[in-house]
């Protein structure tokens, strides 16, 4: 069976969706179009790219996660040096490190730029936040002048998951025609998590359905969401820059749980992430695998009993 799928964005709880990837794929599930936020660009990114669930299982525990934690020594001196960078560069860690490592990926199987990818294959939300609106890469790219060819899949990535404060955001320069009657300072936009704005983008293939449908056939769309199985973790607020954190971890996540209690998808696959906060780049590796075991068997569950919708009848 054929699907699109909707990855959510959830930082380093995403590992849960490789494990989900790997079931769907067991359960004779085989990915047309693909999408994702934050982390789950990561996964859409991999899948658009040829790898498969158990591809990425490999990859996850290659990888240490703390890796993506970088920054200048200058700014690691206590207290000072965070609150420092974040004054300057906007954000506690540099994304290069992340950013390095999906392309290196993703060029082992020949994908660097979009143009790369059948068109359409993959796409990536992202929060412009100059603007204050929401990007969907690459297809957007060119209001901002930019040919959506020729951009890098994995900047892209990095966009997607520039968490606000913990990560740099990632600038743009307007190019062209969008470019025009704008002073330097102006031609200038900066890209951060499109978890702001939209981090379960299930809506994205339905909305541009017409665009893609064949003639007696319907591609169904099954998102992949992770859902918290405890009690939310309180913040420790002990100064300016750990209540932003706290600001930017419950906006980017509370409201999906709420979500999820009002709101009963049938073609959605709900992971639990078994309390694992988006930040916990210090995962151990039981950890980790236990994340990932729980992605497998809710996709697992969900493929067990779960059927498309028919085509509906026009008359």
């Amino acid at each position: 069976m054929e699907i699109n799928a909707v990855f959510e964005g959830g930082g380093v709880k995403g590992i849960s969706l490789a494990g989900a990837v790997q079931a769907s794929e067991q359960a004779g599930t085989r990915f047309k179009r693909v999408a994702g936020t934050s982390s789950g660009s990561i996964i859409a990114s991999l899948l658009a790219a040829g790898y498969d669930g158990e591809a990425m299982s490999r990859i996850i525990k290659a990888t240490s996660f703390t890796a993506f934690l970088k920054r200048g020594f200058i700014y690691n001196t206590a207290y000072i040096g965070p609150a420092l960078r974040v004054l300057i560069k906007k954000g506690l860690y540099s994304g290069e490190a992340l950013e390095s490592w999906i392309g290196g990926i993703l060029k082992e199987r020949g994908i660097v730029n979009f143009g790369d990818l059948p068109h359409g294959k993959l796409s990536i939300i992202a929060s412009d936040i100059t603007n204050g609106r929401l990007v969907v890469l690459p297809a957007d790219l060119e209001q901002y002048g930019i040919s959506p060819e020729r951009f890098e899949v994995a900047r892209a990535v990095r966009m997607s998951c520039s968490i606000p404060y913990f990560f740099d955001p990632v600038m743009l320069r307007l190019s062209g025609e969008a470019a025009k009657g704008k002073s330097f300072a102006e031609q200038f936009v900066y890209m951060v998590d499109g978890g702001l704005l939209s981090n379960f983008p299930l809506w994205l293939f339905d909305e541009k359905e017409a665009g893609f449908k064949s003639p007696g056939r319907r591609i169904p769309t099954v998102g992949y969401q992770m859902i918290g199985k405890t009690e939310p973790q309180p913040h420790r607020i002990t100064g300016p820059f750990s209540m932003l954190q706290a600001m930017v971890g419950t906006m980017l996540s509370a409201h999906d749980e709420r979500y999820i209690e009002t709101e009963k998808f049938v073609r959605t696959v709900k992971i639990p992430t078994l309390g694992i906060s988006m930040t916990q780049f210090h995962i151990s590796p039981e950890r980790s695998d236990e994340l990932y075991a729980a992605g497998y068997q809710a996709g697992e569950e969900f493929f067990k009993n779960w059927r498309p919708l028919p085509k509906p009848t026009i008359f």
